[in-house]
């Protein structure tokens, strides 16, 4: 019977668990979106950890032991060790590579790097966490300051988090709402009344740093194409970061996934 590598992936969108599997990563997004009914129809995210990373928390060793290639000589795709609480009891360093799936299975890999850039402070960002929550979120805080700031507090944070964000120009969708009684926001699912009430109160109220525009995923509706620099793991002053590819990479190294994102 063929053996196949063992490896541990951590779905971060469209849920958060811990899966064991004998697929390699574009055979794991592939199954998961196209190839099992049960599973999902959409993108999915993804991250591969160490395989020797281990949490008590996780009942990793024995899901390993039954992950086994069926009796037709075939790998184990999916075994699944947790779907709650996953990412809170994964250590950020053990997280090697993040992929991102297309609704028809077609796989980016995306390697981490440090995180340089110097941001314009006060400029108002739109976040998208992933998991553990899903809020929408207007800021002014930078990427570093908004990852701390998510993490070390209970009310509206979690003790770790992933987002990324939202690459939208406010100062057009104000330019081109001027004057006008109906506003036109181009988001799905975003009230673009609200959405202006809180760029408002952001740029009046310098000591108010954050408001949350929705509750829920804007991605499910948007295309990878809106998403800016790329996607931060945050546990306060800890930040992992992986950056989406350039556009010129996008067109020569990844034409293939790239083609294929709406």
């Amino acid at each position: 019977m063929a053996e196949f590598e063992k490896r541990l992936y951590m779905i971060v969108f469209p849920i958060n668990a811990l899966v064991a599997s004998q697929l390699d990563p574009h055979k794991f997004g592939e199954h998961y979106t196209t190839g099992s009914a049960k599973h999902f129809s959409g993108k999915m995210i993804f991250a591969e950890l160490d395989i020797n990373f281990r949490n008590d928390y996780f009942p990793i060793e024995e899901t390993l032991a039954q992950t086994v290639a069926h009796e037709d000589g075939s790998p184990k795709k999916t075994k699944f060790i947790a779907s709650y609480n996953v990412l809170e009891h994964v250590d950020l360093n053990s997280i090697q590579r993040l992929f991102l799936t297309t609704a028809n299975g077609k796989v980016l890999p995306i390697e981490s790097a440090e995180y340089t850039a110097h941001n314009e402070p006060g400029l108002i960002r739109m976040y998208q966490e992933i998991t553990p929550l899903d809020t929408l979120v207007l800021s002014t805080k930078d990427q570093r300051e908004f990852g701390n700031f998510i993490t070390s507090q209970k009310a509206k944070g979690a003790p770790k988090m992933v987002f990324t964000q939202i690459d939208f120009n406010i100062k057009n969708f104000l330019d081109n709402n001027k004057n006008k009684e109906i506003y036109q926001i181009d988001l799905p699912a975003v009230n673009p009344y609200r959405f202006y009430d809180c760029v408002m109160e952001l740029q009046e109220n310098p000591e108010k740093l954050t408001k949350t525009l929705g509750l829920g995923s804007l991605l499910k509706e948007i295309s990878y194409k809106f998403l800016r620099h790329g996607f931060w793991f945050a546990k306060g002053d800890e930040l992992k970061f992986f950056p989406m590819p350039s556009i010129a990479d996008l067109e020569d190294k990844y034409f293939y996934w790239w083609k294929y994102v709406r």
